[in-house]
């Protein structure tokens, strides 16, 4: 049965990818900062006949706790197939480039791309020992420059000092993370679920969980003739298609 770490993976869109996957056969280790609610998010997978899931401990923003889920992970296993880096923070606001607290701009960093990187290096040697690794780092189409450049698109408008040029940075390692690994089984790719309704904006996004895990899976069990080092998202048209940089 092939393995998956979900990190912030007790609630909304990586419960639901956690859902999703283990429907799927996989194993999953549901990531969570706090374990209480990680049981809780386990328990309730169970009770819909999941059973193939266990919580892991882990909080991406304080490496002392990613090491220790490393630890417990590598007690369990010998390999891992599927890394998807989904925890992540809005920040507080406001966000005005101008004017925002640096201290703000370093801790949405702190989750959203540096503890990426943490994760992913810590748990790269389990990976590396998969026939097939996969790695999905749960970006937001608020990391396109691209499509920031376009007063034409719906979220033009939407500039926040913090969130997205985070996520422009996990693009960014995305791309140079997939070209270290070009030459190895790895599929390395940032996805975007869209919009969607959560406790992470208040529930007022348009997209629904349910297809916002849907892309992420896709990505997380692509084939050996799938892509590496892009980007895609379900604010491209809705299908989870390439989105531009």
């Amino acid at each position: 049965m092939k393995t998956v770490l979900i990190t912030g993976a007790n609630r909304s869109i990586g419960l639901e990818t956690a859902r999703q996957l283990a429907a799927q056969g996989y194993f999953i280790y549901l990531g969570s900062r706090s374990l209480e609610n990680g049981n809780e998010a386990v328990a309730q997978l169970k009770a819909e006949g999941l059973t193939n899931v266990e919580p892991i401990q882990i909080d991406v923003a304080d490496l002392t706790s990613i090491q220790a889920a490393r630890a417990e992970l590598g007690q369990k296993l010998d390999s891992l197939d599927v890394l998807i880096n989904n925890a992540g923070i809005n920040g507080a606001m406001p966000q005005a480039a101008a004017t925002a607290d640096t201290q703000i701009i370093r801790d949405v960093f702190d989750t959203n791309f540096f503890g990426v990187i943490n994760v992913t290096q810590t748990f790269l040697d389990l990976l590396r020992q998969s026939e097939a690794p996969r790695i999905v780092n749960v970006t937001s189409g608020l990391g396109s420059l691209t499509m920031h450049s376009d007063p034409s698109w719906k979220y033009y408008a939407v500039k926040l000092g913090a969130y997205g040029p985070s996520k422009t940075a996990l693009n960014a390692y995305t791309v140079v993370l997939a070209y270290e690994l070009r030459d190895t089984p790895f599929k390395v790719n940032a996805v975007d679920p869209g919009y969607t309704a959560t406790d992470f904006n208040q529930h007022s996004g348009p997209g629904t969980v349910e297809d916002a895990a849907k892309i992420i899976a896709k990505y997380a069990t692509i084939g050996a003739d799938g892509p590496t080092g892009k980007f895609f998202s379900n604010d491209a048209d809705g299908d989870g298609d390439e989105m531009p940089w």
